[in-house]
Order: C-alpha cells, then structure tokens, then sequence
C-alpha cells in the first residue's frame, strides 16, 4: 500500500473514533446534565457535539487533500487539511461564544444546587478526551496534518471545559451543603471559565491554520539538507535560487540551479531531471520544479 494511502486511512480511522466517542459523551453529557440540573455539563455537552462537527469536516478535508493533481489544482489538494482547520477553529470560536452568553444568562436566573451524579459524567469524558487528544495529535504529527492536530487540541480543548466544569459543578454542591449562596454560583462561573477557554484556543488555532495556508518558504535551517542534496548532482555549477513551500502535508520545492553554459539543451535538461529526482527522495516533497540557468561565475 502506497503512503499516501496509509495515511489517508489511519486518519480517516481516528476521524471516524472521535465522531463515535463524540456522539456517545455529548448524549451522555447532556442527558446527565438535565437530570443533574448541570448548566455547565449541559455546556460541556454542547461542546462535545461540537466536536463531532469538527471531526467531520476534518474527515472531508483528509479525503479532498488525497486527490491527486488536476487542471485546475496542479499543485494538488494537500491545503483542504488546512482549510478544514480554519473551519474547526470557526465552529470552536461559536460554541465559545454560545456558551459565554449561556453562562452570563445564568447569573439572573433562579439557581438550583446540581446533583452528584454530574461528577461521574465530567470524569469519564476527561478520561476519553484525554486519550482521543493524544491519539490524534500523535498521529497529526506523525502525519502532518493540521486538520488532525487542530481537532486534536478541540479535544483537549474539551479537556479543560471538562476539567472546569467540575470545579463548578463541586464549588455549586459544596455551596449548596453548606449554604453558601456565592458557591452555588459555581456551575455558572464554570461554563464562563470554559467559553473563555474554548475562545482563546479557537483563535490560536485559527491563527496558525491562516498561516498554513499561505504560501511561505521554510526556512534556510529546514532545507539545509535539500540544498545540498541539489548540490550534489553532477553537473551543478550553484544554486540561483530555491524555494521549498509547505502545500499542506507536502512539500513542493521551485529551484533554479546553473549549469555549465556552454554544454547543449539537451545536457542542461538531463542535469535538470537528475536534481529532481534526488530531491523527490527527501521526505514529505511532493513535486519539485527545477529552471536551468548559465553559470556566471558567481556563487550564491
């Protein structure tokens, strides 16, 4: 099996995980939540289903990112991952925000203290959140791709969500206990401790997954060894210029090398295809555009 295409199914696998995982934490999230008469694992609940969305489109982006070249995509598909990204970045920023203006709304309505049995809810969903974090941002590295690793801290995002609400949700019942009127509050504080969260960890992301999606060049420290693999073909006088562009999970490198100007077409395009099919042998390039110049006698 191709790589391209073990990749494509080990991240269509943990795509399909979280969306199963999500659906069952958000229907018992918010079951529990009612009963309990939880606002802030109602809100947990929420973002859990939020996460199911992500892992959507995440699973649409990896399956587009998979498509080979076309006419209209020469360079291939490889930023859909990206692309998908700034979509679950979105999708996390408005469950933020919903669940900011839930929470405020709380504080001018009636309290009720929530049950005990809420606890149990918030400690299973860490446990699972936690181990769907790593799994997947373990793979996103791995692999490459941003739209994993982006879902991958939605999770851990839940994570924090989960954490806070059982701060709330203990701070309300202890409040409760000892009729505390301020410690009720606690659930409530909760839920607007979790948008504030989610909101920080949407822009983050968002704002890396732009800059993924950009063209820019990695730097002179991360093509080291490219360019001296260029270097090193036969018939290679220096390099004019090179350029090695992340498009997604790839790289493609445009690279100008000079040659000998006395020596024919022919030869310069010979030389040309060598440098090309040593670079397409450094990980993660996917293509490599190579123009011939005549050598000046000036090194770059």
């Amino acid at each position: 099996m191709r790589e391209e295409e073990v990749r494509y199914q080990k991240l269509r696998f943990a795509a399909w995980i979280g969306i199963v995982a999500n659906l069952g934490l958000a229907a018992m999230k918010a079951i529990v939540g009612m009963i309990a008469n939880s606002k802030a694992l109602i809100a947990d609940a929420v973002h859990s289903a939020s996460d199911v969305v992500s892992s959507v489109v995440v699973l649409i982006g990896v399956r587009a990112a998979k498509m080979p070249p076309d006419e209209d995509h020469p360079y291939g598909h490889g930023k859909a991952e990206s692309v998908a990204s700034i979509i679950v970045a979105v999708l996390l920023f408005i469950v933020g925000f919903e669940i900011a203006v839930s929470a405020f709304q709380s504080f001018f309505e009636p309290v009720e203290v929530p049950r005990t049995l809420a606890i149990y809810a918030v400690l299973i969903s860490i446990f699972v959140k936690e181990g769907l974090f790593r799994y997947k941002h373990y793979l996103g590295k791995k692999f490459k791709s941003d739209a994993l690793v982006t879902d991958a801290w939605h999770h851990r995002s839940d994570v924090l969500s989960s954490f806070a609400a059982l701060l709330g949700i203990g701070a309300a019942i202890l409040g409760g206990y000892l009729h505390i009127q301020w410690l009720v509050y606690g659930d409530a504080v909760a839920s607007a401790v979790v948008a504030v969260l989610i909101g920080k960890m949407a822009w983050d992301l968002g704002n890396q997954a732009i800059h993924n999606t950009l063209d820019h060049v990695l730097h002179d420290e991360d093509t080291v060894e490219m360019r001296e693999a260029a270097k090193s073909v036969d018939g290679v006088m220096n390099l004019d210029a090179f350029h090695a562009r992340e498009h997604g999970h790839y790289v493609i490198i445009d690279i100008k090398i000079a040659v000998n100007p006395r020596m024919t077409v022919e030869d310069g395009h010979t030389i040309a295809k060598a440098v090309k099919e040593r670079l397409m042998l450094e990980p993660n390039v996917h293509d490599v555009f190579v123009h011939v110049n005549p050598y000046n006698g000036k090194d770059s």
